[in-house]
């Protein structure tokens, strides 16, 4: 099989990924939990932290639809996915592209922050990778590839694309939330001190800080392209900014989203490379009988649609996550085991 590593501006992946139910890392987040009964950390739900192995299909998918990209970096906590067999059988030649990375080294100078247990903390971190492309594409290990993409669906000349839409600000979410937060303060006897983290706030906490008012570009879950440089330009220029969001061991209300940070960095600059999401999000828990099935299908149907998420899988009924995994194995036309 040709690969096609060579293009004219290298685009590395970045995965980030965690094993959930390995006992080390378990010890290390209950060390940081407050454990009684007024108060706990919304960001430290077991969902958040398992695995199904689905970074498996993640990386094939990258590897089979994406022969364009240059290595793979799968971010982790001290460690290792269990990929290689796979990697291996199917594409042997590309085994060597695959690194894994520390958070040791993407928080080198800011050890005092791990273990961390909040993706916005990692995401914050990715440029620092040794050996990145100026040019890179973040997932997490629940986004697929659904089909053969080309480097233009992330990159144009050296501009990321950035996939989402413009949206109002989330004004009334934010003013619930702030009701309830004062009514258990005022009225439970059982107080959860912090809010609900929101992927919809965290973004617009970026654009708000960067200066946008009535408007923000809201990116949903795909594979988002990014610029090392534009990123370090920012975090070596406002170092306070980027010590303060990773200061948090597990997501909070009041952080700012990285790609959210990086797309409105872009839009500053006058990067006017803007595409539909072109993603299914897929969430099997408590879903009819035929949910699974209808996703999938539509995936196959609408050639318009490039990538899946499948998120919180480990919630779904085993039915369920047999099919979804069923579903992967026939789009990678791989017999995979």
């Amino acid at each position: 099989m040709i690969v096609e590593k060579f293009v004219e501006h290298p685009i590395d992946i970045v995965v980030a990924w965690v094993d959930g139910k390995d006992p080390v890392l378990q010890k290390k987040r209950l060390n940081f939990i407050k454990s009684n009964d007024f108060f706990f950390h919304p960001g430290s739900t077991q969902t958040r932290f398992h695995s199904l192995n689905e970074v498996k299909y993640c990386i094939l998918s990258i590897l089979k639809f994406a022969p364009f990209v240059r290595n793979i970096f799968i971010v982790t906590d001290q460690q290792v996915p269990k990929i290689d067999r796979s990697v291996k059988k199917y594409f042997p030649e590309r085994i060597n592209d695959i690194s894994i990375v520390d958070h040791k080294e993407i928080f080198e100078g800011y050890e005092q922050h791990i273990p961390t247990f909040n993706s916005i903390c990692i995401s914050n971190m990715l440029w620092r990778i040794k050996g990145l492309s100026d040019q890179f594409v973040y997932f997490n290990d629940d986004i697929f590839l659904l089909r053969h993409i080309s480097p233009t669906d992330w990159f144009v000349g050296d501009k990321p694309v950035l996939r989402g839409k413009w949206s109002f600000p989330p004004f009334e979410r934010l003013l619930v939330d702030g009701l309830k937060e004062k009514g258990n303060w005022l009225f439970s006897s059982k107080i959860n001190k912090e809010r609900l983290a929101s992927f919809q706030v965290n973004q617009w906490n970026a654009a708000k800080m960067l200066g946008f008012k009535w408007h923000y570009f809201r990116s949903g879950h795909t594979p988002l392209a990014l610029s090392k440089q534009t990123l370090k330009n920012y975090f070596d220029s406002n170092p306070k900014i980027l010590e303060n969001n990773i200061s948090f061991r597990f997501r909070n209300y009041f952080q700012f989203n990285t790609v959210a940070l990086a797309n409105h960095l872009e839009i500053q600059s006058g990067n006017k490379n803007m595409m539909k999401t072109q993603a299914i999000y897929l969430q099997p828990h408590d879903r009819g009988e035929d949910y699974v099935d209808h996703k999938f299908n539509l995936a196959e149907m609408n050639e318009n649609f490039l990538f899946i998420c499948v998120q919180s899988l480990d919630l779904a009924n085993k039915q369920d996550q047999e099919k979804v995994v069923q579903k992967m194995r026939g789009l990678l036309k791989l017999d995979l085991k």
